[in-house]
């Protein structure tokens, strides 16, 4: 008879076991391509579709060369406003949280856990992130968008969220 000691069990179970990877459904086409990303040595990389500059990690991670290493900070909306007009990232000094739409436009609706290209932007929390976008029915909402799964919604200004900067358009 076998006999497991439970409490190692459950430790090397929960613990020790390896995170989900990123979860891709083959019969839904992705729009964002590796080849629709102009990759650049300095942590940015250039959406070719909608012409903007994105930063490939999220604020709070660094980038090392090859991917983004740290965990991802998280900032009410008023910070995260504030995050982008004082970053200075790769020399440049014009970046912004995005609006909804541009936001939306690094959804891979293909894939979940993260729902985005994991090439191009890597290790990106399946959590969500906020856009510029204030809520027109609520005077205390902003527009936020889940990489987990795509979805978005509106939540409080007061709560924490990801950001990742955005530049030109």
């Amino acid at each position: 008879m076998l006999k497991i000691n439970l409490p190692l069990f459950l430790y090397c179970a929960v613990v020790v076991a390896p995170l989900q990877a990123q979860t891709v459904v083959e019969h839904i086409p992705t729009h964002t391509l590796n080849e629709h990303f102009t990759l650049h040595n300095d942590g940015t990389t250039t959406h070719i579709v909608t012409g903007l500059i994105w930063q490939r990690c999220s604020l709070g991670q660094n980038w090392d060369g090859s991917t983004c290493t740290g965990n991802a900070a998280t900032y009410t909306w008023q910070g995260a406003l504030q995050q982008g007009s004082s970053s200075t990232f790769a020399g440049f000094d014009d970046w912004r949280l995005p609006s909804v739409e541009e936001l939306r436009s690094l959804v891979a609706y293909d894939r979940f856990s993260p729902a985005i290209n994991n090439a191009i932007f890597p290790n990106t929390s399946t959590s969500w992130y906020w856009s510029s976008s204030p809520n027109a029915n609520s005077s205390d909402g902003g527009w936020i968008v889940s990489f987990y799964d795509g979805f978005d919604g509106s939540h409080s200004r007061g709560n924490a969220y990801h950001v990742r900067l955005v530049r030109g358009g």
